[in-house]
């Protein structure tokens, strides 16, 4: 038949990666949307939060760990509290609306992974709603080729998005920071009063081993 000969010519290989990577993207997606980011809970004591022990010897004495006003846990260094999850959040990073859940210690390395995934398929979509366009100046070829050009604009759309939000977590996990600490620098006390810029920056290979090992 012609399906066993586009088999034995390895036609179907490549349909059959594109579809497994979109489930595993679909699969990353209720992964990291439903896992814990990281809460904090109450019966955790300060000193439990792995691997902090490694960087906060740089951060003033004077910076004590304070207890969070709405939940009333005590935060670990790096720990904000957010108001949609209405829980603090380890290693905080951002509340992504498109998870609807918080990017935190837990689930961030996941989170890069689908980024990863994501931009994989967004390109791979491109380039194939891109082969399948052939352009002429009629307005026949307009109408029939509405939902092409469509597709293909909202994939270039996507494709930009995704691509800036992955470059721009994979370099501040180089930085070993956070969105967060990131845009307010000014407003945490365990930064404003460190005499270094980045007190938990260990060098770019350190940093990205640390995040996924």
């Amino acid at each position: 038949s012609d399906l066993q000969k586009q088999e034995e010519r390895g036609e179907l290989l490549q349909p059959l990666i594109f579809v497994l990577l979109v489930l595993c993207s679909i699969l990353l997606y209720f992964k990291v949307s439903l896992m814990d980011p990281g809460f904090v809970k109450p019966e955790e004591e300060e000193g439990e939060d792995k691997g902090q022990g490694v960087v906060i010897p740089q951060i003033p004495g004077d910076v004590k760990l304070r207890r969070c006003g709405y939940c009333l846990v005590q935060q670990p260094m790096r720990a904000r509290h957010c108001q949609l999850c209405q829980h603090c959040v380890r290693r905080y990073d951002h509340h992504c609306p498109w998870l609807e859940n918080c990017v935190g210690e837990r689930n961030h390395p996941l989170f890069i992974v689908y980024l990863s995934v994501q931009l994989v398929v967004l390109l791979w979509g491109g380039h194939v709603a891109w082969s399948g366009l052939y352009f002429e100046q009629s307005w026949e070829w307009l109408q029939h080729n509405v939902f092409l050009l469509a597709s293909f604009l909202l994939i270039f759309i996507f494709t930009i998005v995704v691509l800036l939000l992955l470059a721009s977590h994979l370099y501040l996990i180089s930085c070993n920071t956070t969105t967060w600490e990131f845009m307010s620098h000014h407003r945490i006390s365990y930064l404003r009063h460190s005499e270094l810029e980045n007190p938990f920056d260990q060098g770019i290979i350190l940093n990205i081993w640390r995040f996924f090992c």
